[in-house]
């Protein structure tokens, strides 16, 4: 079956460094990207267990022509998924002869180390509690329907809704069917680690958007107003992008860059189905983009998540050797890009507010560049305090870095990320927009169970 090719495929280049998983799935010549990239990523998270269970099977001796990347999908598949897509072609009946013995090895596998689930085989790998115990997030996309609607339909399914949560121990605790609303950013729905919504109709139909809640906070910081012109500089895949449309009610215009044509075309594809009527995509560098067109004369909000090492993403914690640094010559080359791209951002005249954010946990491309851009702008912008109870602050690399935000497993149960927000020094806006995005200080009152009333007893 092609999408087993592709995936043995995608982890061969990650292996051979040739590219990240997300770039090289893009990359590849397989339609679908949404199934590959999700098989991609659920092998390489069991990446250690398929090794362990494949050699002591000896499955690779037995097949001399199957080759390990592809042997590695196909276990997947076969033990931890949910079984051959369409039919598995001629690699069911391949991997139907050592099924027994397969399977034999996993559950010894999981004796051996005291565990009695799948997921269980990963939290005790080299770093427990981390990545394995980041929770599903969910963002509602209100385009489409409201928090409400979904929690019921979830509710009809069997899950029980359990409320906002008032901590990180809540979604830390969750497990089974439980699910929660979260404390912080709106029509966030958090299930426990693991819960797969791929198939989900609500997913499919768009719904819902997959998407971790570090990931929410850029286009929520950002906080543009229902008909704000807005720009969102490095695109694609556009779960950002779909964010920023459901914050202007689709009333507005988004213009969305992305040099990558394939990823455009996914990108469009997937705001079609999440409703998104009020984005102008373009196949274009946005250095190349003039401040002065008169196109963005009303531009007073840019996201910008420029490319990065993506050292911050679970996905990606496989992909380099020893602990994961990126070398030193690609981070230099990232961090020039990403400090052109700021300091371009910071050049369009109406510019109100800017969010930078990053997949990284890398200094150089996270304080490093919001330095720089500061230096090169004196007076013009500062940066602005928003969450005040993040937990996670920016490296005390230079004053006023404690104002940025950073994420990871450990600290916040979310992705590796960063972010700051910039705001324009003169101007009334910055009070009234500081203001605008501490949702955690006022929170929307989460849905609640419907309760009947009772009918007042007839008069006598």
């Amino acid at each position: 079956m092609a999408l087993y090719a592709a995936a043995a495929a995608v982890l061969a280049g990650v292996e051979n460094r040739q590219g990240s998983i997300k770039g090289l799935v893009y990359a590849s010549s397989f339609q679908n990207v949404k199934p590959l990239y999700a098989l991609v990523c659920e092998t390489q998270r069991y990446a250690a267990v398929l090794d362990a269970v494949i050699a002591s099977a000896g499955l690779l001796r037995a097949e001399k022509k199957l080759r390990p990347h592809l042997a590695r999908v196909l276990v997947y598949e076969l033990l931890l998924g949910k079984g051959f897509r369409g039919g598995g072609g001629r690699w069911k009946p391949l991997l139907g002869r050592h099924q027994a013995r397969l399977k034999a090895e996993l559950a010894r596998l999981k004796v051996q180390r005291g565990v009695s689930r799948n997921e269980d085989l990963l939290e005790v790998g080299p770093r427990p509690g981390s990545v394995s115990q980041v929770p599903r997030f969910v963002r509602v996309n209100t385009l489409k329907t409201c928090s409400d609607d979904a929690i019921d339909y979830f509710k009809r399914q069997g899950f029980s809704y359990q409320g906002r949560a008032s901590s990180l121990e809540d979604l830390r605790a969750l497990k089974g069917k439980y699910f929660l609303l979260d404390p912080l950013v709106p029509e966030l729905l958090v299930f426990p680690a693991h819960t797969d919504l791929h198939e989900h109709p609500l997913y499919r139909a768009g719904h819902l958007i997959l998407q971790d809640k570090a990931s929410c906070l850029p286009a929520m910081l950002l906080a543009p107003p229902p008909g704000s012109h807005v720009i969102d500089a490095c695109a694609a895949p556009g779960n950002k992008t779909s964010h920023l449309a459901a914050l202007l009610k689709n009333q507005g215009k988004i213009f969305a860059f992305d040099l990558d044509a394939k990823r455009l075309a996914s990108m469009a594809t997937m705001l079609a189905r999440a409703g998104v009527s009020c984005c102008e995509l373009a196949e274009a560098d946005f250095l190349e983009i003039s401040p002065t067109d008169q196109r963005y004369d009303r531009v007073q909000y840019i996201l910008l998540d420029p490319s990065c090492s993506g050292s911050g993403m679970p996905s990606r914690q496989l992909e380099e050797p020893g602990p994961g640094r990126p070398s030193r010559e690609r981070l230099r080359a990232l961090a020039g890009f990403q400090q052109r791209a700021l300091c371009h951002a910071l050049s369009f005249p109406s510019l109100q507010r800017l969010v930078y954010s990053t997949c990284s946990l890398c200094q150089e491309e996270n304080e490093d560049v919001v330095w720089d851009a500061l230096q090169q702008n004196p007076g013009s912008f500062r940066l602005a305090p928003v969450l005040p109870s993040w937990p996670h602050r920016g490296l005390s690399t230079f004053p006023g870095a404690e104002h940025c935000l950073r994420a990871s497993p450990e600290s916040t149960l979310t992705g590796g990320f960063f972010v700051a927000v910039f705001e324009r020094a003169e101007g009334p806006s910055s009070a009234s927009q500081a203001a605008a995005v501490a949702p955690e200080l006022a929170p929307s009152p989460a849905p609640k169970r419907k309760k009947r009333r009772r009918k007042p007893a007839p008069a006598t």
